[in-house]
């Protein structure tokens, strides 16, 4: 019987199913039945209004998908062929989009497709097509190899959280690397579920109002934030060497999806409008702790990793969203950015949440976080 091999790109691959499906029916309100059949889009003549961001977002949307679904065939069942891994991956993409078009028909805000069944159908090709072409270049095995060297045997969690630190960062943060703040929306949304029945009572009236973080406190969870992600890198890495490397190019990809991000909500003109002072320190404080850590027993970083991101979430959920950001966020709820919606939404207010938990997991389980030892130094 053929053993599987464990693989980053199968839970990459069901996380990115779970963010198409969100996106794709984002905002679950005021469901109806119009009346015909949910598929009769399929037979739908072609859309009367149509753009080039409409055609390049179908088709992009379901690349990474496709990719993974593809390379996880191919790193579980090594007998696969190639075509087989193509295969599946299209049936897979192809039975997604079109679950999620038929269940927009019942969705008011949400127009079922052809053309974006086809698309999203065609992106998943593309990426299936990809993984394949890496794979039979040795590039999926180069990277397994690279990975054997450079992270501990069980890394997977850590490297999966790691790849969806940047795609968080896309939705924008009130705070720079502000992730998980979600205490006042959930608030507000807890109330409108409750409002008109009898547990309206049951929930417990906030006894202060949220005021805006001073430059002093924003400096700390701007720090904070790049840190969580690097410490993170830290309890994976074998050596001081590696973690050397990846304590820059963590930061580096931090800095660059929040560019993008601003980009996108205000305009490339606006790329950086975000590095003020307070950012500028925090990032620099951020990569002075690191280098400090280097040498630090795996252990110690994950307590610090855990006493970071409790105090930054409590930090930022402290504070309310401005009402000028709130008017960015409609920018991407309800404007051209709705398909990436729900993709970096979820992933913005999950990621830090779901670090916590893969920490707390990781140091209940003995050598799972490497003991006490620091990370080897190389040669040894």
């Amino acid at each position: 019987m053929e053993r599987p091999h464990k693989t980053a790109a199968l839970p990459l691959a069901l996380a990115y199913a779970a963010l198409i499906v969100y996106a794709s029916l984002y905002p679950f309100a005021e469901w109806r039945d119009q009346g015909i059949a949910p598929w009769a889009y399929l037979s739908a003549p072609w859309p009367k209004y149509w753009t080039g961001f409409d055609f390049a977002i179908n088709v992009a949307g379901y690349v990474p998908f496709g990719f993974l679904c593809a390379l996880a065939v191919l790193r579980t069942r090594r007998s696969a062929s190639v075509w087989r891994a193509v295969l599946r991956a299209t049936v897979a993409g192809a039975a997604i989009a079109f679950a999620m078009e038929t269940l927009q028909s019942y969705l008011p805000v949400r127009i079922p497709s052809n053309v974006d069944l086809g698309l999203n159908t065609a992106g998943t090709i593309v990426g299936a097509v990809l993984a394949v072409a890496l794979e039979r270049l040795g590039a999926v095995a180069h990277w397994s190899r690279a990975r054997s060297q450079w992270f501990i045997e069980d890394s997977r969690g850590a490297l999966v959280l790691l790849a969806l630190w940047p795609f968080a960062l896309l939705f924008p943060a009130a705070v720079t690397f502000g992730l998980g703040q979600v205490f006042e929306r959930l608030e507000v949304a807890i109330s409108e579920w409750l409002l008109d029945t009898p547990f309206i009572d049951w929930l417990p009236l906030r006894q202060f109002e949220l005021e805006p973080l001073v430059p002093a406190v924003e400096l700390l969870c701007v720090m904070l934030g790049a840190l969580v992600p690097c410490l993170l890198g830290y309890l994976v890495a074998r050596s001081v060497v590696q973690r050397a490397f990846l304590l820059p190019l963590t930061l580096l990809a931090g800095v660059a999806a929040s560019a993008l991000s601003a980009a996108l909500s205000y305009g490339p003109a606006h790329a950086w409008a975000w590095m003020d002072l307070p950012v500028q320190v925090g990032m620099a404080a951020a990569l002075f702790a690191g280098v400090l850590l280097l040498f630090a027993p795996r252990r110690l970083c994950a307590a610090l990793l855990l006493v970071g991101l409790v105090l930054q979430l409590s930090l930022l959920n402290q504070a309310p969203e401005s009402a000028y950001f709130a008017q960015t966020l409609a920018t991407w709820e309800q404007g051209r950015f709705i398909r990436f919606h729900g993709l970096a939404q979820w992933l913005g207010w999950a990621w830090p949440f779901a670090v916590l938990a893969y920490v707390l997991v990781a140091l209940s389980r003995r050598g799972r976080v490497g003991g006490d030892a620091p990370a080897r130094e190389p040669g040894h």
